[in-house]
């Protein structure tokens, strides 16, 4: 039976829908739903830290026949599908490039001061790209805790900047762009309301946006995180039985999506 309050779908992908070694790697019965879905006039959107030619790249290799109708990329940034390609919804996307660079310039010192000493103390790869000046991969799990709990300290005196983890990776971004503030974005410009969104992720970085604060419904895969489970429980949502997409999938078929 069609739940008619649902009117957007922000899922995260890797982990989530997606499966590297799965076959095939997205569900099809949770393709087919969502392209019922979309049918029906409904939005779903991938809410994603990968970059643009990352996601695009593992969707065609995925072969999948459903395509979302907005990304939420490097969980800040939104992008509408348009005839075949996905283009920059502005003026959100410039602001955030702008608030990004103003505030990385304004602690570039001790930004560099930052990863010279994680560096020095740490056997791990770091680097900066054009979404980050402190860019982390770890070698394990563990190590990853010690980075991001130095990264943590220091960003406590800086309000503007937040650590954002997933998994043995780590990046700095500002702290009034995440997958949830995104998301509200885009309800906000199509005039859909938190209580028309359902929210599913299953890492670290999906905890902006699994609050009911940005959707009414929320639900984890049980391949999720613990303190991923822990807030989507707290919140009040689902905790599948399935793995990634067949979790999904399980969450909509509770939900009566």
């Amino acid at each position: 039976m069609a739940h008619h309050s649902l009117q957007l779908i922000s899922t995260d992908f890797d982990g989530t829908i997606h499966e590297d070694f799965a076959s095939p790697s997205i569900p099809l019965a949770l393709q087919d739903r969502l392209k019922a879905f979309q049918d029906r006039g409904g939005i779903w959107v991938i809410n994603t830290g990968r970059e643009m030619a990352s996601l695009m790249e593992t969707l065609g290799r995925s072969h999948s026949k459903v395509m979302p109708d907005y990304l939420i990329l490097v969980e800040r940034e939104i992008y509408r599908h348009e005839h075949g390609r996905y283009l920059s919804v502005d003026p959100w996307n410039s602001k955030c490039t702008q608030d990004h660079r103003t505030t990385f310039g304004e602690y570039g010192a001790e930004l560099a001061e930052l990863v010279e000493h994680l560096s020095n103390r740490f056997d791990a790869t770091f680097y900066d790209d054009s979404f980050s000046p402190l860019c982390a991969i770890a070698r394990n799990n563990d190590q990853m805790d010690a980075i991001q709990a130095e990264i943590e300290t220091f960003v406590r005196a800086i309000p503007e900047l937040v650590a954002v983890r997933n998994d043995v990776y780590v990046r700095l971004s500002h702290a009034a762009y995440s997958k949830g503030t995104a998301l509200a974005e885009l309800g906000r410009l199509l005039g859909i309301p938190s209580t028309g969104i359902f929210a599913a992720g299953d890492h670290l970085n999906d905890l902006p946006m699994l609050k009911r604060q940005f959707a009414q419904y929320l639900a984890a895969p049980i391949n999720a995180l613990p303190a991923v489970k822990l807030q989507v429980t707290a919140e009040g949502g689902y905790l599948a039985q399935a793995k990634a997409g067949h979790g999904i999938l399980e969450a909509m078929d509770h939900f009566g999506f």
